[in-house]
């Protein structure tokens, strides 16, 4: 079962209080591939890059099962680069230096073998670029999954709008769900947004776990407290990228199924913490995300007695 995702390749500078690197290798589309590669190995990549682009990083991805047909390499420019420092609490971070560059060109062409994709992971870019996306596709997915930021309903509400009429899940943080439905009441929010088109919404409240919903549905997955926590650069894309390929993996679109998959996508996520960049999700195995997965359920696992 194919997945497609489009997102950005890049280069990061990240510092933390725990850890600093001046390069490393970032971007939506390389967190989500990565995570996704350790549910599946059947994953399409949609990107950009320039010609300073590690070639071992694209011949990595291939080696996970990753096609990069659909990559773009401008040879003669540079690929993105975002630099960002973390504060204390690891939650709020001051971006320093944002640079488009090949970026500022993306409109992709979606390879012909990439036409019939069963599932599709957009990642946080123009909606115009997403919608193009999907309008290209010869038939609609079983499932499409869409990544979004404040950025972009501040400066292309309409055409967010419209995107989110042709999508079935929604990813977005507390801050951005309450931006977009006006409320502050994420209930409400979440009431809000699917009206708008989603059958789904997930709601990542960072340390704090997830949310998922659908229709009066509601499920609260917890986050793993982590002794160290790195580098939380990636993380909202490694969950999703876990999400995602874990649904294409079982074909099980339930909402008990989307269940696991949300804990299935804080469990990558867990992971991404835990060093610079794209690093720990490389080395996972599948022993230790099933370990994991059992320390989620260990955490709100109990047994109530009501009289």
């Amino acid at each position: 079962m194919a997945l497609t995702i489009i997102g950005t390749m890049a280069f990061d500078a990240i510092e933390t209080p725990f850890a600093k690197s001046e390069k490393t290798i970032g971007g939506s589309g390389t967190y989500c591939a990565y995570a996704a590669t350790n549910f599946m190995h059947s994953v399409n990549q949609v990107s950009i890059v320039g010609g300073d682009f590690p070639d071992d990083v694209i011949k990595d991805l291939n080696g996970r099962g990753v096609n990069t047909e659909g990559v773009e390499i401008v040879q003669d420019k540079k690929s993105f680069f975002w630099s960002g420092k973390y504060h204390l609490d690891m939650n709020t971070r001051e971006t320093l230096v944002t640079d488009l560059n090949v970026l500022a060109d993306f409109n992709p062409t979606l390879p012909e073998s990439y036409l019939n994709t069963e599932y599709l992971l957009l990642g946080n870019l123009v909606p115009a670029v997403q919608r193009s996306v999907i309008n290209q596709l010869k038939a609609r997915p079983k499932l499409i999954v869409l990544d979004t930021m404040n950025f972009w309903m501040e400066t292309a509400m309409e055409d967010l709008k419209e995107v989110l009429k042709m999508v079935d899940v929604l990813v977005v943080n507390d801050s951005e769900a309450r931006q977009l439905a006006e409320e502050y009441s994420l209930v409400k929010a979440a009431h809000k947004i699917l009206a708008m088109g989603p059958k789904f919404l997930i709601v990542k409240k960072g340390e704090h776990g997830a949310l998922l919903f659908n229709g009066q549905e509601i499920f609260c997955a917890p986050a793993l407290p982590l002794e160290d926590v790195f580098d939380p650069t990636g993380a909202g894309d490694a969950f999703a990228g876990g999400f995602v390929g874990y649904l294409a993996s079982t074909g099980n679109l339930s909402f008990e199924n989307m269940k696991t998959a949300v804990v299935m996508g804080s469990v990558t996520a867990s992971f991404c913490c835990e060093k610079l960049g794209t690093e720990r999700l490389k080395t996972l195995t599948d022993q230790e995300i099933q370990q994991r997965a059992a320390q989620f359920v260990a955490l709100t696992n109990f047994t109530l007695s009501c009289k």
